[in-house]
């Protein structure tokens, strides 16, 4: 049996669940889906960590966020992070995890109020394989999944990672310490989300 086609009205008529953000947020980002897959890559320096975090931040305003920290772990370059973004002050939405394997991870996912947003920093370091990805995002259609990727030539590293950019909604660039959304959101041309002003200031006088 062939499956049901759309018409043009019935497909305009959709309504979704959409974060709420505002601001610098918004500007760069729109306002895409609660449950919207992203993929952020960027070189080493760039702000990339400092971006997840502050993203991070602002999500546990509309859900639990559990961070999958396979590449750092809590070291002390991760501890300053959570210092720097005062991450104590969403403790109770804010949860970290070092080394789930996609079978354990899938696991606490299903448990009762599990959380709503999952990053994974990051996808090499994980050993996740691209149907591993599928799986899981086909397991919890509901919650987003925000995979952190290293990056090689402007691109995420790796065929895997390629190949989800091409699934994620939202994708997001990160250099020279400004966030480009390079996804379907995009609001307008060349807008981008400020990670650290000063780094921008100091990068855009090495430039001149």
């Amino acid at each position: 049996m062939a499956k049901r086609a759309f018409s043009p009205k019935e497909v305009l008529a959709k309504t979704y669940d959409t974060l709420p953000w505002a601001g610098e947020w918004a500007r760069a980002f729109g306002y895409p889906a609660y449950n919207e897959t992203w993929l952020i890559h960027g070189p080493s320096a760039s702000g990339k960590s400092s971006f997840v975090m502050q993203l991070s931040r602002e999500l546990c305003n509309y859900g639990t966020v559990l961070y999958m920290s396979y590449e750092e772990g809590v070291s002390q370059s991760f501890q300053k992070r959570l210092e720097r973004f005062k991450m104590n002050e969403v403790q109770g939405r804010f949860r970290i995890a070092t080394s789930d394997t996609i079978d354990e991870l899938t696991a606490r996912l299903k448990k009762a109020k599990s959380p709503k947003f999952v990053v994974i920093d990051s996808f090499q370091a994980a050993g996740f394989t691209y149907e591993d990805t599928k799986r899981l995002r086909a397991a919890f259609p509901r919650k987003c999944f925000i995979f952190i990727s290293w990056e090689d030539k402007g691109q995420p590293f790796g065929k895997p990672a390629k190949k989800l950019k091409y699934d994620a909604g939202v994708k997001v660039r990160v250099s020279g310490y400004k966030a480009y959304c390079q996804g379907r959101f995009t609001p307008e041309a060349g807008a981008y989300y400020p990670v650290w002003l000063e780094g921008i200031l100091k990068t855009t006088n090495n430039l001149d």
